[in-house]
């Protein structure tokens, strides 16, 4: 193995007797004099959380759609559970998402609501086959299964910074995706699995409980309840030994406790999974018992979706990033959820139409329904930020270093509008972006439109039969600023490289200012019959920290 001191510019490994293989912080202070001397500067990183079907927009934004951010504009809001973190946070307003869902076709493809939303979000790219017929059930290969012609962002970006030249994408809830609810791409047509249950995350990072695998003397150690910092107690004394900034080792402290936390849990969700390995069939009892926290790692026993342990997802996002693991993270949550813990007796999707199914009239409470979830949301997303805030990096916090993203599918979820896009970034990637801001980049007025989510379905209001529906969006006038631009800042911010067409290119040496096939959400209308052609290049200026 090679010395610490040599593989500190990439990330750490700490290694114990039986397999586990840890990785630990980036710590710069590490090695000889030279390389104190010449401390780099710490890694930048994208963490994406993506949810599915928009949001109450008009509790969802605050009122000032342009000026600096204050905890007291977040606090009558959704984000609420964000406020603590406010001058660390960037609200972008006025971007429009690409491949807008229409029943005319005036906007987009009209191959599905969701299946060309989805396909197009993080490509920018049409998907195939194409459809002109936005009401065709009997073609499903294009309603159904479409998939877009290029690359998602997140392995755009992978193939320049991450090892393996791919991102690590994790399916909170270890939900399986289909064309309607996929956004990574590796390739054209090619979508991404990732990584679903917390073990499999957790092997990934250590060499530990990797399904599939016979299970390793540390392994069992784990499983008899023994600390995974006892199991790498030699490395770790070692490189504690090397660490000589005070920054540094308050950071080392922070990850032993995340990552002791976080193994503790996930050895105790492994112990249904592993029961059968290890032959003690008394252990499965807890399958039978149906306990969420006792089943939520044994997908390969029973499928299932478990949103009650989403913070144990970030958690393992956190440590990826503190240990340098890999710079670009993606936390994708399920689509059709139906929120037990919530109370709610309707999947998610149904909800966001109002309704109880594909038609009839509006769901008793429904919007007081759809805030909780958001509020849900938004409380995963303050954990995550949160823990990103707890650990020291450098001259500030992991969160300094890092543009962790709330991205939402659409808008409001009944009119599946994609303009005025509701997204929220905490964190300045290293002081590339201004943070303490909402910044309206469509036209810079503080007082953009909110949106009209509350104008189906209000309880003052007699109830309404409602399907998608335009009313509670927002006016397509409006808001319409490409969210290319805004992939551009993220690439740039990151040090993703372009060639000279402004594209991004392994090997380049220019600054990104051009991304997928069209920035015109019309321009997607038949399905790449249009000249391929971005017509607003650059990125958003007025999101970066010196503008």
């Amino acid at each position: 193995m090679q010395p610490l001191a040599k593989r500190f510019h990439r990330r750490l490994f700490l290694r114990g007797l039986g397999g586990a293989c840890v990785a630990a912080p980036f710590l710069g202070s590490i090695g000889g004099r030279t390389l104190r001397a010449a401390t780099p500067a710490p890694p930048r990183r994208l963490i994406v959380m993506f949810t599915h079907y928009g949001c109450i927009t008009t509790s969802f934004f605050p009122k000032r759609s342009h000026g600096p951010l204050t905890a007291a504009d977040l606090e009558a809001t959704t984000l609420k559970p964000l406020a603590p973190f406010a001058d660390k946070l960037l609200l972008p307003r006025g971007i429009r998402a690409m491949n807008e869902w229409t029943y005319d076709l005036s906007r987009g493809q009209g191959n599905d609501q969701h299946t060309q939303v989805v396909g197009s979000y993080f490509t920018c790219q049409p998907v195939t086959p194409n459809s002109d017929n936005p009401f065709d059930f009997e073609n499903p290969t294009a309603k159904f299964e479409a998939k877009p012609i290029g690359p998602s962002l997140d392995h755009v970006i992978a193939r320049q910074l991450s090892p393996g030249k791919t991102p690590l994408f994790i399916r909170v809830g270890n939900a399986k995706d289909t064309s309607q609810s996929a956004i990574s791409y590796s390739a054209a047509e090619t979508p991404h699995v990732g990584l679903g249950s917390p073990a499999e995350v957790f092997a990934s990072l250590t060499g530990l409980f990797n399904p599939g695998d016979p299970l390793s003397p540390d392994g069992y150690r784990l499983l008899r309840g023994k600390s995974i910092l006892d199991v790498v107690k030699d490395d770790l004394e070692t490189l504690e030994r090397m660490v000589t900034s005070q920054a540094d080792r308050q950071k080392l402290e922070a990850w032993k406790a995340l990552l002791d936390e976080t193994g503790t849990v996930i050895a105790a969700q492994c112990n249904a999974a592993l029961a059968e390995r290890l032959g003690i069939p008394v252990a499965l009892a807890a399958l039978a018992n149906q306990t969420d926290s006792a089943i939520v790692d044994v997908s390969a026993k029973i499928e299932g979706v478990y949103l009650d342990v989403a913070d144990l997802y970030s958690n393992l996002a956190v440590l990826a990033a503190a240990c340098n693991a890999n710079p670009v993270i993606v936390l994708k949550y399920p689509a059709n959820y139906r929120f037990k813990g919530l109370d709610l007796n309707y999947e998610s999707h149904s909800l966001s139409h109002r309704i109880a199914n594909t038609s009839g009239t509006c769901v008793s409470g429904v919007l007081d329904m759809l805030v909780a979830i958001d509020d849900f949301y938004a409380r995963k997303f303050a954990h995550l930020v949160g823990k990103l805030n707890e650990i020291d990096e450098g001259d500030g916090k992991l969160l300094d270093n890092t543009a962790a993203v709330w991205f939402q599918e659409m808008s409001d979820g009944a009119a599946h509008n994609l303009n005025n896009l509701p997204i929220v970034q905490a964190g300045s990637a290293g002081g590339y972006f201004k943070t303490g801001w909402s910044v309206n980049v469509d036209d810079g007025s503080p007082d953009l439109t909110r949106g009209n989510s509350d104008a189906a379905c209000n309880p003052n209001e007699p109830p309404l039969s409602v399907g998608p529906v335009q009313t509670t969006g927002t006016d397509p006038s409006l808001a319409n600023a490409p969210i290319n631009k805004y992939f551009c800042n993220l690439m740039n911010a990151l040090g993703v490289k372009a060639g000279p067409d402004g594209f991004p290119l392994e090997g380049g040496t220019e600054e990104v200012s051009c991304f997928g096939m069209y920035d015109r959400t019309e321009d997607f209308i038949g399905g790449g019959t249009n000249p391929p052609e971005i017509h607003d290049p650059g990125e958003f200026t007025a999101l970066k920290a010196n503008a």
